[in-house]
């Protein structure tokens, strides 16, 4: 075991998508993984494959479209549970289960209603039927933030002797202070020794989860585990780009600690993760957020032009991120444009790029300035494809001054066009009512957001909603075009398409 390496442990599939409102469809998840890859962590926990047959396929499908990082599948310590998570990952390359059961005295009475000595047993069982699928087995005491010290020690020699490679220990309600991180971590590194990894995992319900997880660094925790953009249930997780670039800005207090982070594929796996789930960064977080390297103050600005260092202490450039540019307009050719495809990260087939090139081509017609943030969207959009059960051909509104409003639109259905309109309480409301009245399935619209993806007054329109089908589970779509009701249309109809998908 390398002892300086700090495996990076992503959840953002996972723990990250449990966040309100962040579901993610196959497509989605699997283009997210690529990029998981290519940003370098070490294992990806791709989700709960006994949580919905969508999960399994997810999971199966991630195993496919990654070579080099380890897939995860998480688990109850049930059997039904771990033999799920073992028949997803089964054609992995590098596979993992990770299992657990609570170990806080209030769980154990609470929700399991079982004896310490019960919940040993399971824990030692679920360890060994996980074996039988997979050599790595990482076993989690749920609630170990809250748990007792020398209970902790003998679940976690009872799991190690029935075969975990790696302990966690989650602070999974986000109570514990750094300090109580550090004893916690500490005491159980110096009882396991050489036998197990351990593991940190610490939400953000106090806001410590990154000063928690340095902590468990620095005590000994060799697994930190985190999601791009801190995503994750109720407050959140450790966010994955502040605590690689502690350690990369700091390496005065870690060296000799390293990930093996690519870092100038931060910025852009952070876009990925906001525009799949719809939730935008703050303006003021740390590393990704739009003003982290924004200088207000006359005195800073100063500072930054005479040398940088004096108010920075990384580089934008270090996560990928480059100041907007107008570097590409409509009279640009594709070579041009792959070369700065390539810069962003992104490289395609010929067929791939001559697809994009084209909507870009189309974009450049309507939009003067071309800035990398389109791009990313673009190729995003192009990217994570969903079955187009629908396609708008045509959208025409109005609206007068007392609120009413009417929308028409003209869709394709199986190479059959389809038209028709529809009242409502503005275009908006007109816009979905007509889509509904085509497609025959009605959806309830429970968030609906509208940003603009870069400057300028011709910026496009970046138009994410979210959409109850049926008896389905919220389902999000986008839409992006320099008009935002045919952005508002198209995020409907994506949503559509994909609750229409996952019903196939």
């Amino acid at each position: 075991m390398n002892k300086n390496k700090i495996i990076v442990f992503d959840t953002t599939l996972r723990d990250g998508e449990q966040s309100p409102g962040a579901s993610m469809n196959t497509a989605e998840k699997v283009e997210l993984a690529m990029q998981l890859e290519k940003l370098g962590v070490d294992v990806i926990e791709a989700g709960f494959a006994a949580a919905s047959p969508g999960d399994f396929d997810a999971i199966e499908r991630i195993c496919g479209a990654v070579s080099k990082i380890r897939v995860c599948s998480l688990a109850r310590a049930v059997e039904k549970d771990i033999k799920a998570a073992g028949e997803s990952i089964k054609s992995a390359k590098f596979k993992r289960i990770h299992t657990f059961i609570a170990t806080s005295p209030i769980h154990m009475e609470y929700k399991l209603k079982l004896s310490p000595d019960e919940v040993i047993k399971k824990a030692i069982n679920s360890i060994k039927y996980a074996k039988t699928f997979c050599d790595d087995v990482e076993f989690s005491c749920e609630d170990a933030g809250r748990s007792e010290i020398s209970f902790l020690k003998e679940i976690v020699e009872a799991a190690i002797n029935a075969g975990a490679t790696t302990i966690n220990l989650p602070d999974t309600v986000g109570y514990r202070l750094p300090s109580e991180m550090s004893y916690m971590i500490g005491e159980l590194v110096k009882f396991v020794g050489d036998r197990a990894i351990i593991s940190s995992h610490c939400h953000d319900d106090l806001g410590m989860s990154v000063a928690n997880t340095i902590a468990c660094i620095k005590a000994g925790a060799r697994q930190i585990e985190c999601t791009i953009n801190g995503l994750g249930e109720r407050a959140g997780n450790t966010a994955l780009e502040e605590v690689v670039m502690a350690i990369k800005t700091r390496s005065d207090v870690f060296a000799p600690l390293y990930t093996d982070i690519n870092f100038k594929e931060i910025y852009h796996s952070s876009r990925l993760v906001a525009t799949i789930t719809g939730i935008e960064p703050q303006p003021n977080k740390a590393i990704i957020g739009k003003n982290a390297f924004a200088h207000e103050s006359g005195i800073h600005q100063d500072g930054v032009l005479k040398h940088k260092e004096t108010y920075e202490i990384m580089r934008a450039e270090d996560i990928g991120l480059e100041k907007n540019s107008i570097v590409l307009g409509k009279h640009s050719g594709s070579h041009a444009f792959k070369d700065k495809l390539v810069s962003l990260g992104y490289n395609l087939s010929e067929d791939e790029l001559a697809n994009v090139f084209e909507k870009f081509k189309i974009l450049a017609d309507a939009k003067k300035e071309i800035f990398d943030d389109d791009l990313r969207e673009l190729m995003t959009d192009e990217l994570v494809k969903i079955p187009c059960a629908f396609e708008i051909i045509a959208l025409s509104s109005s609206e007068c001054n007392k609120g009413h409003a009417s929308a028409a639109l003209t869709l394709k259905h199986n190479d059959e066009i389809l038209k028709d309109s529809a009242l409502g309480n503005g275009v908006v409301d007109a816009i979905f009512k007509t889509i509904d009245r085509i497609s025959g399935i009605k959806g309830n619209l429970k968030d609906y957001q509208v940003r603009a993806v870069s400057q300028g007054k011709d910026a496009q329109a970046k138009v994410t909603v979210k959409v109850l089908f049926e008896n389905s589970s919220t389902i999000i779509g986008h839409g992006l075009d320099t008009d935002t009701l045919m952005a508002t249309a198209k995020a409907y109809i994506g949503a559509l398409n994909s609750y229409i998908s996952m019903k196939q």
